[in-house]
């Protein structure tokens, strides 16, 4: 296996080894969605509203880090490289779930949530080097590819996470996973390689010349929101899709294994899906290709909430991850096609930080839809976000409209 890497074109190693990476951070990141709330209640003597608070401080607390430091990893990688940047994120994460292994009480699990979110940047960097060391006729098809490690992360974490934390224990969940980041580090170590030339002491460009260098600055804010927002309407069953699934179900069958199901559907459709897509964008549009993913996301979101089995669910989940597959890297790809290749780090780096945002939003949206619409209302709200995004993205994008 490792001989046919080596033997592979650089542009081709790097994507399969950081394909691997993006696709274990997704998991780190959202594995600890099933069980959380379980493991801070055995870290303390907590009231219903206590815990409450403290599992939705310490989900938080990574993409809230998150947020504001990826900016400044972003600007690192521009004058150091991306290569050290994704070393630097592997080591980090590695240790600080392990360390979440150890932890005694919440504030301690809260602090090192903190320190995962603060060596994040896994991802952006990813993007950064995969677009800009793949030949532009690849681009498409290559960031296609990986988005399916990242999205398919996210996605399968909750699953993933069940099942490690039903067959081992909470602690040892945060180990293993602490052991495959360092797989990933060395990986990276040894097969990504890196043509990069950094940019002299006292050059690193500041935020409002980063901008300055932009040929389409409004293109590329609108596309920072579309990504926040499709990450918005992604996230915003988390928090009640087992409550969803047992009530659909009537309280039979094992909830929490359907659960982990519908939350797998999504990240099977964009593996399957995305990197066909990709190539397709590459050849009839990437503006076009996005386009398309709003108009199916919409007519998917809406009949959800109308759903009467967990079977309708499961196919209707399944096809939000087909959109998904449409929007996701053509968003990257176009991103990386109207930036400067001297700042492509920083801008992901920003699009990771709207990424994170969205995150955040998407389960707040989630909880207080649910509950003053129920939770098929998340559906109708989701449906029309997307429609809002896709007004956006028009809007934003029409000087785009003959660019591939």
């Amino acid at each position: 296996m490792l001989a046919k890497l080596n033997a592979m074109d650089t542009w081709r190693r790097n994507l399969y080894v950081l394909w691997f990476g993006v696709f274990m951070t997704g998991i780190g990141f959202s594995e600890v969605m099933p069980f959380l709330s379980l493991y801070v209640d055995t870290l303390g003597h907590f009231s219903k509203n206590q815990l409450t608070l403290y599992s939705g401080m310490a989900f938080m607390m990574s993409f809230l880090v998150q947020i504001f430091v990826s900016p400044l990893w972003g600007k690192l990688a521009d004058s150091k490289g991306r290569k050290l940047m994704l070393i630097r994120a592997a080591l980090g994460m590695a240790v600080a779930f392990g360390l979440m292994g150890f932890v005694t009480n919440v504030w301690e699990l809260i602090a090192l949530r903190a320190l995962q979110g603060f060596f994040g940047g896994f991802v952006s960097n990813a993007n950064a080097m995969i677009a800009s060391q793949t030949p532009k006729e690849h681009s498409g098809y290559a960031l296609g590819v990986l988005v399916t490690g990242i999205t398919a992360g996210n996605l399968l974490g909750p699953f993933v996470g069940g099942v490690l934390a039903s067959i081992v224990s909470y602690r040892m969940a945060f180990f293993i996973t602490s052991g495959i980041l360092l797989l990933v580090l060395i990986l990276v170590i040894w097969l990504v390689k890196e043509e990069f030339t950094p940019i002299a002491r006292g050059k690193a460009l500041k935020a409002k010349e980063v901008i300055e260098k932009l040929p389409y600055a409004r293109v590329t804010l609108g596309l920072f929101i579309t990504t926040m927002i499709v990450m918005t309407v992604n996230t915003s069953i988390s928090p009640i899709v087992a409550l969803f699934v047992r009530e659909l179900n009537h309280g039979a069958g094992n909830t929490t294994f359907l659960a982990g199901v519908i939350a797998a559907m999504p990240g099977i459709a964009t593996v399957i899906a995305a990197p066909r897509f990709g190539r397709l964008g590459d050849h009839i549009g990437t503006r076009r290709i996005i386009m398309y993913g709003f108009i199916l996301a919409f007519w998917v979101f809406i009949p959800t909430s109308f759903v009467t089995s967990v079977t309708q669910l499961a196919i209707m989940r399944f096809m939000v991850g087909i959109s998904d597959a449409t929007m996701l890297p053509a968003i990257q790809t176009l991103l990386t096609k109207t930036t400067p290749k001297e700042i492509t780090s920083r801008i992901f780096a920003y699009n990771q930080s709207f990424q994170s945002i969205g995150a955040v939003a998407g389960p707040l949206m989630g909880t207080v839809v649910a509950s003053y619409m129920d939770y098929r209302g998340i559906f109708l709200v989701s449906g029309l976000l997307i429609a809002v995004n896709a007004g956006l993205f028009m809007w934003n994008t029409r000087v785009l409209k003959d660019l591939k």
